[in-house]
């Protein structure tokens, strides 16, 4: 089970090798890292995505965590 939960970041590594600019890797590991935490509480990332990104245009800026993959945040 622990090889089959790493193995896309093993696969990915390689990849990410040429993400374009630090900038750019950067950028990737921020994404990577909120889609990895809407797995860890429950959520669809593609559906959590595509919900914020709906979302995000009209959103004012006080309430900006509410987009957040937390369990506090607005549930899909």
């Amino acid at each position: 089970m622990v090889e089959n939960a790493i193995r896309p970041i093993a696969i990915g590594k390689r990849n990410w090798l040429f993400a374009g600019s630090e900038r750019a890797g950067r950028r990737a590991a921020a994404i990577q890292t909120l889609l990895g935490t809407a797995r860890l509480n429950s959520l669809d990332p593609m559906q959590w995505l595509t919900s914020v990104l709906e979302r995000l245009p009209t959103c004012p800026k006080n309430q900006i965590d509410s987009l957040l993959p937390f369990p506090n945040s607005t549930q899909l």
